[in-house]
């Protein structure tokens, strides 16, 4: 619980950044699905997948990584109760839940939970 799994770039411009990090890094950028375009940088065990996305309005642009915790629920009622500002609740997607948050110092930070229990901890 509390793994960093991935990360999320937020862009107002996502197809121009990703653009970029292609060209610099090599990172690997897949079609985009919902404005979020999948990436990956490294290989193997090195490797870290994320995204870049068109930023919301709440969050236009900057980083946020990505941590997978058993329960999103107890994750955001005991982030709640050390002064974290939840800034979307729960969502669900076809294989994962997914929350965002902003610790008391103002760094915003996602939740996932995987809905398949086998894949837990990979």
């Amino acid at each position: 619980m509390g793994k960093v799994v991935g990360f999320e770039l937020s862009s107002q411009h996502p197809e121009k950044a990703a653009a970029f990090y292609e060209a610099v890094f090599g990172w690997e950028s897949l079609e985009p699905v919902w404005d979020y375009r999948e990436v990956k940088t490294g290989q193997g065990a090195a490797e870290i997948t994320g995204g870049i996305s068109k930023g919301p309005e709440d969050f236009p642009h900057g980083t946020r990584i990505q941590i997978e915790v058993d329960s999103i629920d107890q994750t955001l009622a005991d982030a709640k109760r050390n002064g974290a500002v939840i800034v979307r609740e729960k969502m669900e997607f076809d294989d994962f839940y997914l929350a965002y948050a902003t610790d008391p110092a103002g760094i915003g930070f996602g939740l996932i939970e995987r809905k398949n229990s086998l894949h837990k901890g990979d």
